[in-house]
Formats: structure tokens, C-alpha cells, sequence
């Protein structure tokens, strides 16, 4: 789970009034082919970090290989902030620090952490599928702030736990363990709790500064618990497989710097309606990634849970960004 979830409350809201003049029309975006290529590149490499993780995960520790990937990255996104706009960018008020920490530990630490403990003992696809009802949850914790999404929202509510509770089956009928259904399902739901907080709290204005804070941050927080967990007890580094070593490098370079590059540049050039589709692309990327890959089983849970869920997201996003 590496997505930063698309809140969709900003387009939401009433504009803040002005001066009585006619209002000006708003700028058509051009869909371009960097705009595809952009899309595209989010698309997959977002997908494909579910499979990224299942692999990792084979002979890497949870916490303590998610909490190196975070802290890589982040450290590899600080140094491209200074590098590119001066070190002035990094600087925060201790609220805004403050913030960036709090959401990192409900991004990284919960959201991605309890994921990545779950693929050690679930298949990516379903991680993956479970994950993909996070707008779900972001639309009903919107709820619980005041925001009134809309019917047809609620509608995707509907059919998202409809399409969880059909995905639940593998775990409840001992196909799959029940512990690692659960870990994915809170995950989403920290993970949602962090998206709706971070539109709500004191951010640092640069998104990239925000991340590499809340990279930082989460990271660090995941090497202390895998730490606490004893993970690093028997840790033969040399007994890792080549293609665990290489999974980590590709997540932290591909899954948390290339694609959220993208996904920043996107919602700055693109229509937010197109960028959001990633929400309802990234799971079918994923579970074919996974059949093909490693050979996980496509039950008919996961196809008509998973197809239940994406419908219902699908619904909300398109709701959403109407108008």
C-alpha cells in the first residue's frame, strides 16, 4: 500500500465568495500522452507494489524491511526537495512537523505496516482487493466530520462492504488465514483515518516535503517496532534471495518515488476525476500480477468480491468528482 488516497472534499466545497463579477471559465485541462504516460506509470507500478511486497516479505522481516524501504525513500525524497527547489523547502513550522508525523504514523506504521505483515501470510491479490475499499471508509469518516458526500457515494458504501464481505469468505472458510483479512482491513481503515486527517490538519504547503516527513517518520516508527518485535533476532542477511533485495530496491525507488512523483504531477496537470481512477485500476493490476507471478489462486470470492468492491468505488469516485 503505497497510494496516497485522493480526498475528495477540496472539489466539494463552496468556493469562498468574491467580488460580483461574472466568474471567469475554468481552464480546460489537455490530456496529453505524458498525461497517459504519467497515468500509466500509476497505474502499474502502483499495482504491482502488492506483488512487490509479497515477494520482500519471503525472506524479509515485515516491519523492518518496510520501515527501510520508508526512511530510504524519504531520505531520497528530502534530498531531491533541497536539491531541486534549496534547502528552505524542508522547513516547517513545529505544527506542521508535528502533523506530518501524525499522518505518517497512520499512513506508513499502520496503514502500510499492518499490510505488509498481513502478505506473509495472504495472497497480494486479496491484500491488495481489501485495501481497494479505502474510499469506503474515507467517504463514511467524512461523514463523521460533517461532509454529506452524496447518495450515490453512499450507493459505493453499500457495494464496497457488500464486495468486503464476499472477501472475507477465503478467511472465514480457512482457505486463506482469517488473522492476515483482518490486519488489511484495519490497515485500510488507519489508512483512510490518515488521508482524512491530513486535509484536515497544519500540512507543510510542499506535498513533497510533506511526504518525505511523513516517509521519515512512518519509517522509523516501523524499524522501532520491528526492533520491538525481535525481528531482527536469526536475521541472516546473507540467507536474503536476490529477488527479495530486489523487490525492497523497486518499491523504494519505483513504488515511493518514481509513481508518487507521477501521481503529484497528475493531480497538478490532469483532470482530478482521471487521476482518481488508480483507485479502481490498482487492485485488478495487482491480482493479475499476483495469478501471474506467483501463481495465486483466482477464487470466486476474489473475482466477484473484488469486482463487487471495485464497482463500488468506481461509484464513488465517479460521484465524487462530478460537476
Amino acid at each position: 500500500m503505497t497510494s496516497p488516497a485522493v480526498d475528495p472534499a477540496p472539489e466539494t466545497r463552496p468556493a469562498a465568495p468574491g467580488p460580483r463579477t461574472p466568474a471567469a471559465p475554468a481552464p480546460v485541462r489537455r490530456i496529453t500522452g505524458a498525461v497517459w504516460a504519467a497515468l500509466g506509470i500509476v497505474y502499474v507500478v502502483w499495482g504491482s507494489t502488492y506483488l512487490g511486497i509479497r515477494i520482500v516479505v519471503e525472506t524479509l522481516p515485515p516491519f523492518l524491511s518496510g520501515g527501510a524501504r520508508f526512511v530510504t525513500a524519504g531520505l531520497l525524497l528530502a534530498a531531491i526537495v533541497a536539491w531541486r527547489q534549496g534547502p528552505a523547502a524542508l522547513r516547517v513550522t513545529r505544527r506542521e512537523l508535528g502533523s506530518a508525523v501524525l499522518v505518517g504514523l497512520l499512513l506508513i506504521l499502520g496503514g502500510n505496516g499492518l499490510v505488509v505483515l498481513a502478505e506473509t501470510s495472504i495472497p497480494s491479490g486479496l491484500a491488495a482487493l481489501l485495501v481497494a475499499a479505502v474510499p469506503v471508509w474515507v467517504v463514511l469518516l467524512r461523514t463523521v466530520f460533517g461532509d454529506r458526500p452524496g447518495p450515490g457515494a453512499y450507493g459505493g458504501v453499500l457495494l464496497g462492504f457488500a464486495g468486503l464481505g464476499v472477501l472475507t469468505v477465503p478467511g472465514l472458510s480457512g482457505e486463506v488465514k482469517i488473522g492476515g483479512v483482518l490486519l488489511v482491513l484495519v490497515a485500510a481503515l488507519l489508512w483512510s483515518v490518515g488521508s482524512v486527517s491530513s486535509a484536515r490538519l497544519p500540512m507543510p504547503a510542499n506535498p513533497f516535503t510533506a511526504s518525505a516527513y511523513e516517509m521519515l517518520a512512518g519509517g522509523l516508527a516501523a524499524l522501532t517496532l520491528g526492533l520491538v518485535r525481535g525481528e531482527h533476532h536469526g536475521l541472516d542477511l546473507g540467507a536474503v534471495s536476490g529477488r527479495s533485495w530486489a523487490a525492497l530496491a523497486y518499491l523504494i525507488v519505483f513504488g515511493s518515488l518514481v509513481a508518487f512523483t507521477a501521481y503529484a504531477w497528475l493531480l497538478q496537470t490532469a483532470p482530478v476525476s482521471l487521476a482518481a481512477t488508480y483507485a479502481y485500476v490498482n487492485p485488478v493490476v495487482a491480482v493479475l500480477l499476483g495469478a501471474l507471478v506467483l501463481d495465486e489462486a483466482l477464487t470466486w470470492p476474489i473475482l466477484l468480491g473484488g469486482a463487487v468492491v471495485v464497482g463500488g468505488v468506481c461509484l464513488i469516485v465517479s460521484t465524487e468528482r462530478r460537476g
